[in-house]
């Protein structure tokens, strides 16, 4: 077995190698719940009543450094914890954004000294309860926060989600609409006939706007390829991995390779930027909203940003990917970053993180301020599709749960692990000529089947 297959930290190339040697064996007979070290736990506390006079100061790292700004379209960092402390006035949190937060989140875990409270980075499952502590058991947690099997490892819960989102295209209504595009793409085929109907009416707007620059941006078309294009909620954590070929041509416009090949020809008919390398994220939010760039592929947690970008927010709308299954749509929905809580911490940290924590997630109003789907049971949410399932990827199987991860490790492609270079890899294939995208699709076929055989995980899928 290759030395990748037991890295501790997901991740390609160096990072991965530097962590291989971490992991939790210190912790393989630690109980690290609230209410195994005498802390009132996440369940138990009641807001507003608990805790009202703990004194602590504890740290917030996380990747939103937009909202550090004064200036944030949206209710900043600093508004949400002074309406904390109005009710915790002795809790002091000192938040800390990043803006190359997925990498260098991984280095404070690696150097031990972390912050009490972090959004959760790409770190194996088996690993989890070596940096943090556990919320509780599922079947308390799923009760009281949706997507609470995110960082769910051997029947206890790690991470509470910030936000969930949901998988689809943000746009600019007033651009589709001035192009004669009245009705929502539901087909690849149909989106790339509103991208050139764009173009045409409005030659000086962008149709599609890849992001290629920011490279972390690329990785988000990863998350269309499992229930938005196959409409299975398995296919992600439990058929992917046993899968043979997941890139090949299914011929009926759904899975991986229909969703890659929307990129792929949009670039090749010159319906993205012209000059791929010369894109710029904080300044499309601006294009976008002024009506300079027709639509981007990203997550509904960019829905807000695009509103805030410009004075045109009633022209920034979200409509689901445009692929069917058999004639219906379904829109992958789940956990975006999720709140750890330091399992070093000392015991009021971890008490007063608790209840920021569950502050946050039940009273701050975060999750609905940044157009996320509900955290919360039965809380409302401003977003919603028309005719489309909303479907949430379920659970690895037992014993299975790092499969994925040593695929992507061994395989480097990284689906869904900040596997941003494969797709610049087509941009730039498309935009050059120098290779077909069945060409890519193999390649990528062969790399996976190559990473099943060197870890022996069996091939079940076809």
């Amino acid at each position: 077995m290759k030395s990748k297959r037991i890295a501790c930290i997901a991740m390609a190339g160096l990072m991965a190698a530097s962590l291989a040697g971490c992991g939790g064996s210190d912790s393989d007979n630690k109980d690290t719940t609230a209410d195994a070290e005498g802390i009132k736990s996440y369940a138990d506390i009641q807001l507003g009543t608990d805790f009202t006079d703990l004194s602590a100061e504890i740290k917030f790292y996380n990747n939103r450094t937009d909202m550090d700004s004064d200036d944030y379209g949206g209710k900043n960092w600093k508004q949400y914890l002074e309406d904390f402390n109005k009710e915790y006035p002795n809790i002091k949190v000192d938040v800390i954004t990043d803006t190359n937060y997925a990498d260098d989140a991984l280095t404070h875990l690696q150097s031990g000294n972390y912050e009490t409270v972090m959004c959760i980075p790409a770190v194996d499952m088996a690993d989890l309860s070596t940096y943090f502590m556990s919320f509780g058991d599922y079947d308390t947690m799923s009760s009281l926060v949706n997507y609470s099997n995110r960082w769910l490892y051997q029947g206890q819960v790690y991470g509470v989600p910030l936000a969930a989102t949901t998988q689809g295209i943000v746009y600019n209504k007033k651009v589709f609409a001035d192009a004669g595009v009245t009705d929502v793409p539901k087909t690849p085929e149909e989106f790339i006939a509103a991208l050139k109907a764009i173009k045409e009416k409005n030659p000086k707007c962008i149709p599609l706007y890849t992001n290629y620059a920011a490279g972390w941006t690329m990785g988000a078309w990863d998350d269309y390829i499992s229930i938005t294009a196959t409409g299975d909620a398995t296919y992600k954590n439990q058929k992917l991995a046993h899968t043979k070929d997941p890139f090949k041509n299914y011929g009926d416009d759904t899975h991986a390779y229909a969703v890659y090949k929307i990129l792929y020809d949009a670039v090749s008919q010159g319906l993205t930027e012209d000059d791929y390398s010369t894109t710029d994220w904080e300044s499309c939010k601006g294009m976008i909203n002024n009506g300079e760039i027709g639509c981007m592929v990203l997550g509904s947690w960019a829905y807000p940003q695009m509103e805030a970008g410009g004075p045109n927010a009633d022209d920034i709308g979200y409509i689901p990917f445009p692929i069917s299954v058999n004639g219906k749509q379904y829109a992958s929905s789940g956990a975006d970053y999720c709140y750890g809580i330091n399992v070093n911490a000392s015991d009021d940290e971890k008490q007063a993180a608790l209840v920021f924590v569950k502050w946050m997630t039940e009273k701050s109003g975060y999750a609905y301020n940044e157009d996320s789907l509900a955290i919360v049971p039965g809380s409302e949410s401003k977003i919603s599709f028309d005719g489309v399932d909303f479907v949430a990827d379920e659970a690895a199987l037992e014993g299975e749960e790092d499969y994925l991860n040593q695929l992507n490790s061994e395989s480097e492609l990284n689906v869904s692990n900040g596997g941003n270079d494969k797709i610049q890899a087509i941009i730039e294939h498309a935009a050059n000529g120098d290779m077909s995208f069945d060409d890519i699709m193999a390649e990528w076929n062969q790399k996976w089947s190559d990473a099943q055989e060197s870890l022996g995980i069996e091939v079940t899928e076809k």
